[in-house]
């Protein structure tokens, strides 16, 4: 039985522009841009055997935490993304 109480440990892959981790052997990612000094997130991908544990909204708060600490505006291009920003009205000072 899968695990699902370990927490994600996420990774900053600076090459790819992305942030990702592997539950069960399934990688998940949230994918940005750089546009000065603006965070396009454009995608985030949990594959469907590992939904519903909490992955995608790591990912996008990681991602969150570290635009701030870069001093960067966030554009949630992605959709979930930006349902993330409008359910946490205390990410509202990155949005561009």
């Amino acid at each position: 039985m899968p695990d699902t109480t370990r927490p994600h440990t996420i990774t900053h892959n600076t090459a790819q522009r992305r942030f990702e981790t592997t539950l069960d052997g399934h990688v998940s990612v949230i994918d940005y841009r750089l546009a000065g000094k603006v965070m396009r997130i454009t995608h985030t991908g949990v594959d469907r055997a590992v939904e519903g544990r909490g992955i995608a909204s790591t990912l996008v708060a990681t991602a969150l935490a570290h635009a701030r600490a870069q001093g960067l505006k966030v554009d949630p291009q992605c959709p979930y993304a930006r349902a993330y920003m409008e359910r946490h009205p205390e990410t509202q000072d990155l949005r561009v």
